[in-house]
């Protein structure tokens, strides 16, 4: 007990500068030292009914790898971790852990809880550091098993799959593997070359991917059963945007959130030396309040554009990070809260003009739960702008599934099995994003875990 570490709040993590970090793409987040690191680990309790472990989605025993790290052995901290997560580095930077474990954690009753996703983060970099890698596969067994999409409910599925013996192909869309680890989130959040050195350690594996392959065009589901593989996991996300339905969407200086990110994080549109044509406005209009919201509001903020999160909730009401909104409020970013775009207006060649906004105020609670948002009545304006970047959501494309007649929910999503993650069509199973809609990464990552566990049964012991 003496070893315990009871200060209130986390040991910070070391960031780039507010005024330095909003001129480049660089990872904001610069990791824990060795020292920091068990700083922090020896705030934790070590629980006898730890909490913390019931609200991981993959089920990182985290008393025992905290413990570990606790002890500077930090070699058997990331044995634990990555026996539970194949994309430790993925998930520590970008998992909602205040939601999640984090939020569980009984030291944020009376402080900040443990820093569980730094911890997290600073051994699977240590052992990335250090040439340390875990993942070995058995030998072949003989079963070929086809995933359709390389995100991270793709990518964690593929790796369950490959170290117990299964041979295993990966189609993505794109010319590029991370779906959208590469395309989604900012290089200042999650580095492309930490997804880059992931997919490069599965390949290791005996993963195969075969890129720019859209699954319902080239080849359809059926049509890989009939190839070969026995079983086929369907994570190929959500990624079709969501737009309002208010005049002006046409005009020139409109994006979607996906677009415009994409743009940016794969096709390098930040890079002078890119060909990749993207509006470098002077006045950026981001809608919504979420994490994509963020990430598309800093990317404008630092490809020149003075960035406004527009949002018809409060502060309390947004579903972003609190460390995203915290960073984008110390990058400059305005918050124009409890307001609401009704219009786009354009100039004399239909290029982007101004957003015409109203007023809100929060009424009652609506199936949400959070209190619904009423125009206040006389409250229209204008906010002058060359740029807007829809930020509202996305849901599942049709398009993976093209060929079959597989169940879906109202929402379009492929339906699947809670418990096995099954579809309507034998040895196809669904999960992340394409089967939830858009939700987070880790949830992915476990609905991939799970996917795995229920395709090798259905391999080993189909008749």
């Amino acid at each position: 007990m003496s070893n315990i570490n009871m200060q209130a709040e986390k040991t910070p993590m070391p960031s780039q500068e507010p005024d330095v970090r909003r001129t480049n793409f660089k990872e904001v987040a610069l990791g824990y030292t060795e020292e920091q690191a068990i700083n922090e680990a020896r705030r934790c309790l070590n629980c006898k009914n730890p909490r913390c472990v019931t609200g991981c989605p993959v089920g990182i025993p985290i008393p025992d790898f905290i413990a570990k790290v606790a002890a500077g052995d930090f070699k058997a901290a990331f044995e634990i971790v990555s026996n539970a997560n194949a994309l430790p580095r993925i998930s520590g930077r970008v998992c909602p852990q205040e939601n999640q474990c984090e939020g569980k954690c009984v030291r944020g009753i009376k402080g900040e809880p443990v820093a569980i996703g730094r911890l997290e983060r600073f051994v699977s970099d240590w052992a990335a550091d250090h040439g340390i890698d875990t993942m070995k596969a058995a030998p072949k067994n003989g079963h070929k098993a086809a995933i359709i999409g390389s995100g991270p409910a793709g990518l964690t599925c593929a790796g369950e799959l490959a170290r117990k013996g299964f041979e295993v192909t990966v189609f993505e869309a794109f010319h590029k593997e991370g779906g959208v680890l590469v395309y989604g989130i900012p290089e200042f959040r999650l580095p492309k070359a930490i997804v880059a050195k992931e997919v490069e350690g599965l390949k290791e594996l005996g993963v195969e991917f075969r890129t720019d392959m859209v699954i319902g065009k080239v080849a359809t589901i059926p049509e890989l059963l009939k190839d070969g593989y026995e079983t086929v996991f369907i994570a190929s996300g959500a990624g079709l945007p969501m737009f309002m339905n208010i005049p002006g969407l046409g005009h020139v200086g409109v994006y979607s959130a996906n677009e415009y990110l994409t743009r940016i994080n794969l096709m390098k549109a930040y890079d002078p030396n890119s060909e990749t044509p993207i509006l470098r406005g002077k006045k950026a209009v981001i809608v919504g309040g979420g994490n994509v919201a963020m990430d598309a509001a800093r990317c404008a903020r630092r490809m020149g554009s003075e960035s406004h999160i527009v949002y018809r909730r409060g502060e309390k009401e947004l579903p972003a990070r609190r460390e995203e909104v915290e960073h984008a409020k110390e990058e400059g970013i305005i918050f124009d809260l409890l307001t609401n775009p009704v219009a786009i207006k354009g100039d004399d060649k239909g290029r982007v003009s101004a957003v015409t906004c109203v007023k809100m105020e929060l009424g009652e609670p609506d199936a949400s739960g959070r209190r619904r948002p009423v125009e206040i009545k006389g409250s229209e304006f204008d906010i002058p702008c060359d740029l807007v970047i829809m930020a509202l959501g996305t849901r599942p494309n049709p398009m993976s599934t093209e060929g079959t007649v597989i169940a879906k929910t109202k929402k379009g999503c492929v339906q699947a099995d809670e418990d096995t993650l099954a579809t309507s069509i034998p040895g196809v199973f669904a999960g992340g994003d394409a089967a939830t809609g858009a939700a987070t990464v880790i949830l992915a990552m476990g609905a991939g875990k799970k996917a795995a566990a229920s395709m090798a049964e259905y391999m080993l012991n189909k008749k």
